[in-house]
């Protein structure tokens, strides 16, 4: 009985075995790709060019992957691809640097001798200016205040009674008193 249990336990594990290996091949299975480390492409490297510094490299190439601390002036870059259950694909870049500038680069891609022409994808609109009456404050606290335009009317009517007392009597002295004490004065004025 245990012989049996133990040659039947024995020959299902190397049958599930051999079952993984198979599942992973089976057409119509989807598998996800896997993509490791910093994205490097042919147009990343055609922008670099001799004596550029290392924060111009950092800004088109992306911080190093590998930072080597016995080497500061080399700055690696790896990459590495398995698209759905291929075999692996990796790409390793190496950047030179003598003090600040870039010197060199090594690895499996080459810069190219053309430069690079990028067709820009941006558009410039110019907007017209906007003539606005009020600034959207003073619209806002135009709801909340009403002593502004109640001020800006009395001005104007202590102007125009002003200018009516100077017409009528130019001897008489003009009073400068508020516009409420000075709407008695001009109504005794009209009775008389």
């Amino acid at each position: 009985m245990r012989k049996s249990v133990y040659t039947l336990a024995l020959l299902s594990s190397t049958l599930f075995t051999g079952c993984s290996s198979v599942l992973n091949n089976l057409p119509g299975v989807y598998s996800l790709d896997i993509q490791q480390g910093n994205i490097i492409n042919q147009e990343m490297i055609d922008q670099l060019r001799p004596n550029m510094t290392k924060r111009q490299v950092l800004y088109i190439m992306g911080s190093s992957m590998l930072i080597d601390v016995f080497h500061q002036k080399r700055w690696d870059y790896l990459y590495s691809e398995q698209p759905g259950g291929e075999a692996r694909k990796q790409k390793r870049l190496s950047l030179f640097f003598n003090g600040d500038k870039l010197i060199g680069v090594q690895g499996d891609f080459r810069p190219s001798i053309l430069p690079v022409i990028r067709e820009s994808n941006e558009t410039t609109v110019d907007v017209p200016a906007r003539n606005l009456d009020k600034t959207l404050w003073e619209k806002i606290s135009g709801f909340f205040n009403d002593e502004a335009p109640i001020k800006v009317q009395e001005i104007q009517t202590e102007k125009t009674i002003d200018k009516k007392t100077e017409e009528e009597t130019p001897s008489e002295e003009i009073s400068t008193k508020p516009l409420e004490e000075a709407k008695p004065q001009a109504l005794e004025e009209i009775e008389n």
